[in-house]
């Protein structure tokens, strides 16, 4: 059995080496993710994506102009001036696309093939003692935010991200616009103060609407004609029953934190969000959309909203467009509501994060793996106005922009992982995306040994030279650096890693596309094997490629005596990758994986 090795994990003292032999996959050791052929951007599959998920204001400051956003005396905009505080982390910091333009060479060197944007749309520069730098309080749906540059610079970034064969997708929103409309009850009957204890509106639930117990919104004086287009100005597009406390119907009618709730259950309105994201495709051509907070608006909105602008970027020429939506659950049963009742062509896969939680940092069994997979058949399905879906499609993450960094729960564990074993599971749960079903998507840093001190603005760090002492206080893993230092360091251990698992995700087909099983699980700590194995045509001849996958969750050698039956039924069974070279053969070293090909 050919050797084909790749040491990650062969580190003293965490004296770590970045340049690994990287002889996997039978590739030279100086050829990078450019030696695979990817199909052009137009034709590519989704499955064939490898995703980078960023927050501009927090990568790259190619343009120190527009820093505050819109211009001095721009009264159109005026609320979408200000904000800045490189020291604060609930401000903006100077990130641009212009930015994150110059920074194409840095994604595509590492195999990135696609750019999931947070939201670009002009915001809201100021709310409740923080800003809008994230991107999620939206005036105005037609251009793009200030601090972030123009409608032609955002053009430019994706022309250039396409010259380099990159996809950009869109992080868009249905559900809410800023807040502008207030509550008499609450506000007063100006809409600038607080009568009320605790700064929020209780939700009121429909049955208090039919005895007549409901608020009176208002719009404050001057902010009448604050948003665009000029339909969202209006009151009664908007449910208007307070704040959601996040159960039961208040999660899909309720305000959140005073953003003001969209009433996706008009049909008017159902017909406006289609308008406003047609408009978004016919401007800008992205290689499609993430949706923003899918579970808090109604399905029927859905049913209609999906089909019609996947339609509709066919006729733009945009044949492989594509979306996918963050359904904030744990529950494949719930998660696939949303792909077959609600006609989305994917989801964000929150329940692959929880299993990847529960075996690698809480260190339960990987029959938890086997179980979560068990259940893909949720997803499959046919749609006469969409693609198929099915598990190959969801969408692969260890942490966000909300929960916090993988990274931070694994510093945070009660097992008290050394620093090395912390670098060890994070490589292992990264493998995990890209090498089991979906599709895998990196968070801005990760590739830089980011941690955080928690989710939401404790995990936005700045890839460029911080200024937050919270940010500069972290003890990034398998580097001496900080984030006060510029992080696009090219020879990390993670960013060579991600960039060597991209070479293979792209190499064998079987690893975008095929047909998953569980070969073997157990209820602790220790293997797991799946096989991946799916059809090709080469020559005009059908074969079937077939690829053994084995991870080691355990913090020890384990035995591939369990698998003998799959490793050696074929002599010709060739090992592709070993991320940690172990004793002999028959074992697997703690905290690895092995990729076989069998076919």
């Amino acid at each position: 059995m050919m050797k084909i090795l790749l040491t990650i994990c062969s580190l003293l003292a965490l004296n770590i080496s970045a340049n690994a032999t990287a002889l996997s996959a039978g590739l030279s050791q100086d050829e990078t993710a450019k030696a695979i052929k990817l199909a052009p951007y137009q034709q590519r599959d989704f499955q064939d994506e490898v995703f980078y998920f960023v927050l501009p204001d927090r990568f790259y400051n190619g343009d120190k102009s527009n820093d505050l956003g819109a211009a001095a005396g721009d009264k159109k905009r005026a609320l979408s001036r200000g904000g800045l505080d490189k020291t604060h982390k609930g401000m903006y910091h100077g990130g641009d696309l212009a930015g994150l333009t110059k920074k194409l060479p840095y994604l595509d060197n590492m195999g990135i093939t696609a750019i999931w944007l947070t939201p670009v749309l002009r915001n809201q520069a100021m709310q409740a003692g923080t800003s809008g730098y994230h991107g999620y309080w939206i005036l105005d749906f037609t251009e793009i935010d200030p601090h972030l540059g123009s409608n032609a610079d955002l053009k430019h970034l994706i022309e250039q991200a396409h010259k380099r064969n990159i996809k950009v997708f869109f992080d868009i929103i249905t559900n809410h616009t800023a807040d502008v409309i207030k509550y008499e009850e609450c506000h007063g009957k100006d809409g600038l103060g607080w009568l009320v204890k605790g700064d929020d509106c209780p939700y009121k639930s429909l049955a208090q609407l039919v005895e007549g117990d409901v608020y009176t919104p208002l719009i404050p004086v001057g902010s009448e004609n604050l948003k665009t287009p000029s339909w969202l100005n209006n009151i009664d597009v908007y449910h208007n029953q307070g704040d959601s406390h996040w159960a039961g119907e208040s999660s899909i009618r309720g305000d959140f934190a005073g953003l003001d709730d969209i009433d996706t259950n008009s049909d008017k309105v159902v017909a406006g969000m289609v308008d406003i994201y047609k408009a978004i495709i016919d401007e800008f051509k992205p290689d499609g959309f993430r949706i923003d907070t899918v579970k808090h608006v109604n399905m029927e909105f859905w049913q209609d909203f999906s089909p019609a602008l996947m339609a509709h970027a066919k006729t733009q020429g945009i044949d492989n467009f594509f979306m996918y939506g963050e359904v904030y659950s744990f529950e494949p049963e719930l998660l696939s509501r949303f792909t077959v009742e609600g006609k989305l062509p994917s989801v964000l896969d929150f329940a692959l994060q929880g299993a990847l939680q529960k075996t690698l940092v809480e260190q339960q069994g990987t029959d938890v793996l086997a179980t979560l997979f068990a259940q893909d058949h949720f997803y499959q399905t046919t749609h006469d106005d969409i693609e198929n879906t099915n598990a190959n499609q969801l969408v692969n993450f260890t942490g966000n922009h909300d929960m916090g960094r993988f990274a931070y729960s694994l510093k945070q564990s009660k097992h008290n992982y050394s620093e090395l074993e912390q670098i060890q599971r994070n490589l292992l749960a990264h493998a995990m995306l890209y090498f089991s079903r979906g599709v895998p998507v990196i968070y801005y840093g990760d590739e830089q040994g980011f941690v955080g001190d928690g989710g939401d603005q404790a995990s936005r760090q700045d890839m460029m030279p911080s200024k937050v002492a919270s940010y500069n206080d972290d003890d990034l893993l398998a580097t001496d650096k900080t984030t006060a230092a510029d992080n696009f360091d090219s020879s990390h251990l993670f960013y060579q890693s991600f960039t060597q698992y991209a070479e293979l995700y792209q190499q064998y087909p079987a690893l975008r596309f095929g047909k998953q099983s569980t070969l073997y699980a157990q209820d602790k700590p220790g293997v797991f094997a799946i096989s991946r194995t799916h059809k090709l045509s080469e020559n005009g001849q059908d074969k079937e490629q077939e690829l053994l996958v084995v991870f080691n969750t355990a913090n020890h050698v384990e035995s591939l005596n369990v698998l003998d039956s799959h490793i050696h039924r074929d002599k010709n069974a060739k090992l592709l990758y070993l991320s940690n070279d172990s004793q002999d053969d028959d074992k697997i070293a703690p905290l690895s994986f092995a990729i076989y090909q069998l076919k």
